[in-house]
């Protein structure tokens, strides 16, 4: 059938009807297409009255009328949806998702993209439909390999044949009986969802007290799911379940008698065979290795960024590990000895080759019960190497006697690797920085390491990963040390105590997207960092590292340094607060590194929580010229996964006497997003139109025309910016512009107070800009005061007190986007200058 002159709706009716006509359709939240198994009647009836019976999805798809499409860009609408909704939550995740339109149809198992919806921290709360938002296309670059390489795609009109084929073999009916729903790596974390709501509640356990003696609901799911007849099929495992309750935590006492604590249920354990008497258990054999490995998902988030309870992606493994044998010589596992001291389920120690020189430790039994099991199920590892020890708490002598030996010789520890991807849980979140949240104490300060080291370390002892690094290098001294982690050790201004005393010397470092690691989400990068704790380092800490991209290809290198300090941004910033000056808005100010770009703008309504933690200045008549360089610096460059943790610096003097890259700031500060200067504020005018009124066609006079008088003045060689300083007569304003001083021009030399005009890129700017306010003031209500902010507002709307992404009106979305394309070469040319004059390196 020809579908291309199908709209939506049509569209899936006439696809549902070629392709999937044996199986039922069905509604799920928004998803486009759902497809489901029919149930036998049989079944049906003995599902009745069962509450928590779930749909059996086989296929959830998003449709796109036509052909022009990108099928990727479909299934990342789709993956929004699904996240947005928490579909993933409420229903029985299907066995393939889809995109199709009236060309083609495209599937992937949902199995390959589970994890995207584990993600910390990522906003889901945005319009699935809208490609432009930066969450759609932050998933589209995570997704974009995972897709190509794992999609598979028919098209009608040459396979049709090979598609129903391929249906018909992976989508099964089983209409004759009733089937219980299978339990797989596919859908393990939803049953596990759905456990905890219908059997946790009925096991006789304070979970709080519990989860404090390192006690998850996790391990009694495990103890359930890998069982037959109600008996554990691993009785390897910390929590086994034994007919009508669960064991756990054996040991064997002084006198050689097994013990072990006991729990049953609390309601003699109906809910428990009532939700049993939907979910097939066990699992197909060939999926037990992958869930109890996979175990980590099942840890509560605050458990897992405290304990490390992360894995680490096989690629990095591999890839690391090459990097050891690059530094230490290809026999490195035979010459060297290695201990993973935080080593969770023991992933990062896969492929290693030479298992009698390693060792493995981690905070709790239940790991060292899955590291076990592995050991039993064929994992080439020592089981007498595997032992649980508090790397933060405990002493040495608690290790096995051959590793405690080589800790306790110097010459054995020179050849020992440390080789870990520890916890990166800390004490200070985002919340208790601004004020508004208490710390967690308890995560990196209850230990004895923070007791030790905590007040010589700084900011750093609230982070987890450094406590480990320090007490390797001040403990276990002369060893190799090769570790992932932020580059926070590397170039966080709150880690310069840290630096002071871990004198390791960095022999070799990669760096990787953040989000390739399980459960992570922010676009920073991650470090593999190879330290030597015998050799002393000189000052500063530097190192050009190699670049991998999310696919493991090389994208080249890239130097890093750790920042000098009292010569950051904010640094030069505190030079040019003005508080003599009339305000005519707010600075605010965030930080001085790429990752806090987003909280730089200005403002004439700051928030109280702002004001109260000084994180504003005095935007003034006498320092606007600077505070626009300020601002073009901080936004000028679009924030990626490598540059998150770049440090702006304080400049060298070179922009003081470039008037074009001043001018450059000014006019790109004014017409920039971030600008939010509002004629709604109850204290401030709006001092920030670049306009006249006959220019853009005003029908009334404007409050104030500061800023199309500053603009004429500076043009004219009127106001400069000489080196003497903001407070000696260094910083010019315009006499004309209300208010600013006359001999502002008085340190400033001949060639600084000729006239010139705009560069090409902000006279571009301009004009556009100009064109968008003549377009406003054509409107019958448009106000003659309103800035750039209150125009864009004006035409996109707001839903819930944000700005609408986008405009109906086609006039209005043609000219902003032409100003932004324009904002973006200016963009461009301001940032070479940010190199020029040493705002970044």
């Amino acid at each position: 059938m020809d579908y291309l002159k199908l709209r939506e709706e049509p569209l899936k009716s006439a696809v549902r009807e070629d392709y999937f006509g044996s199986y039922k359709y069905t509604q799920i939240g928004n998803i486009d297409f759902v497809i489901a198994k029919r149930e036998s009647e049989k079944g049906q009836r003995f599902l009745e009255g069962v509450e928590s019976y779930e749909v059996k999805s086989i296929l959830w798809a998003e449709a796109k009328q036509g052909t022009s499409h990108d099928i990727y860009e479909s299934f990342v609408q789709l993956i929004l949806t699904i996240g947005k909704e928490k579909t993933f939550e409420k229903c029985l995740p299907p066995k393939y998702i889809g995109a199709f339109d009236a060309e083609k149809f495209a599937f992937i198992e949902y199995h390959k993209i589970q994890e995207v919806f584990y993600q910390n921290d990522f906003n889901w709360n945005v319009t699935p439909s809208n490609h432009e938002s930066k969450e759609f296309k932050q998933l589209h670059e995570l997704c974009e390999n995972l897709l190509s390489e794992n999609s598979i795609l028919f098209k009608y009109k040459s396979q049709s044949e090979e598609l129903k084929e391929f249906i018909k073999l992976n989508f099964k009916t089983d209409k004759d009986i009733f089937e219980k729903i299978s339990v797989t790596k596919n859908n393990f974390t939803f049953v596990f969802q759905k456990w905890s709501d219908a059997v946790k509640p009925t096991i006789e356990v304070e979970w709080e007290k519990a989860k404090k003696a390192g006690i998850i609901s996790a391990d009694f799911f495990l103890a359930d799911l890998l069982s037959s007849e109600n008996e554990s099929l691993k009785d390897s495992l910390y929590v086994v379940l034994k007919k009508t309750k669960y064991e756990l935590a054996k040991k064997i006492d002084e006198l050689g008698f097994e013990t072990f604590k006991s729990v049953g249920f609390n309601d003699k354990q109906k809910a428990h065979k009532e939700f049993w008497a939907i979910y097939e258990r066990p699992p197909k054999e060939e999926y037990w290795d992958y869930i109890i490995e996979r175990r980590d998902l099942l840890v509560p988030q605050d458990i897992r960024e405290r304990k490390g309870s992360f894995f680490t992606p096989r690629i990095w493994v591999e890839k690391s590990q090459a990097y050891l044998a690059d530094v230490l010589g290809e026999t490195w596992q035979d010459d060297y000895y290695i201990w993973d001291c935080c080593a969770g389920t023991g992933n990062l120690l896969n492929g290693l080759t030479n298992y009698r020189k390693v060792w493995a430790s981690t905070l709790d039994k239940q790991d060292v019960d899955v590291m076990k099991d592995r050991i039993h199920n064929g994992w080439p590892m020592f089981e007498n190497h595997v032992f649980q020890f508090d790397f933060l708490n405990d002493c040495f002598d608690k290790c096995p006697e051959e590793l405690r030996a080589i800790l306790n010789d110097e010459n054995e520890r020179k050849k020992l690797v440390i080789y870990i991807n520890p916890p990166y849980a800390e004490a200070a979140t985002t919340r208790t920085k601004t004020g508004t949240g208490a710390a967690k104490d308890e995560v990196a300060r209850g230990n004895k390491v923070f007791e030790k080291y905590g007040e010589a370390m700084g900011g750093a002892a609230n982070e987890i990963f450094a406590e480990f690094l320090i007490r390797v290098n001040a403990e276990i001294q002369c060893c190799k040390l090769a570790q992932f982690a932020t580059l926070k050790a590397l170039c966080a201004p709150n880690f310069a105590k840290f630096r002071a005393i871990f004198s390791a010397k960095l022999l070799k470092l990669f760096v990787v997207p953040a989000d390739t690691f399980d459960n992570v989400n922010g676009q920073f990068p991650i470090g593999f960092f190879i330290w030597d704790t015998e050799q002393k380092r000189g000052l500063p800490l530097s190192i050009q590292a190699d670049v991998f991209e999310r696919d493991g290809e090389v994208a080249g290198t890239k130097f890093f340094s750790e920042p000098p300090e009292k010569h950051l941004l904010m640094d030069w910033l505190k030079t040019l607060h003005d508080k003599a000056g009339e305000r005519i808005a707010y600075l605010r100010m965030l930080g001085s590194d790429v990752q806090n770009n987003g909280g730089v703008f200005i403002t004439t309504s700051p928030s109280d929580s702002d004001l109260k933690q000084r994180k504003t200045c005095d935007l003034t008549k006498n320092n606007v010229l600077q505070l626009s360089v300020y601002f073009s610096v901080r936004l000028c460059i679009e924030a990626t996964w490598l540059n998150d943790r770049d440090q702006f610096l304080f400049p060298n003097d070179g922009w003081q006497s470039d008037r074009e890259f001043q001018s450059d700031c000014l006019i790109f500060t004014l017409f920039h997003g971030q600008n939010r200067i509002s004629n709604s504020s109850l204290t401030i005018p709006n001092y920030f139109i670049p306009f006249t009124e006959d220019q853009v066609g005003s029908k009334k006079a404007f409050k104030s025309n500061f800023m199309s008088s500053f603009i004429a003045d500076f043009l004219a060689g009127k106001v400069c910016v000489s080196s003497g300083g903001l407070f000696d007569g260094g910083v010019a304003g315009a006499a004309p512009a209300e208010g600013v001083a006359e001999d502002a021009a008085s340190g400033c030399s001949e060639g600084e107070t000729a006239p010139f005009k705009f560069s090409p890129q902000a006279q571009a700017v301009y004009d556009a800009g100009l064109e968008l306010w003549k377009y406003y003031h054509e409107q019958k209500n448009a106000n003659p005061d309103a800035a750039f902010y209150d125009i864009r507002k004006y035409f996109q709307g707001e839903k819930n007190g944000r700005m609408n992404n986008a405009s109906g009106d086609e006039r209005y979305t043609e000219l902003i986007d032409d100003l932004r394309a324009k904002q973006k070469a200016l963009a461009k040319k301001i940032e070479a200058n940010v190199y020029k004059y040493g705002f970044l390196k």
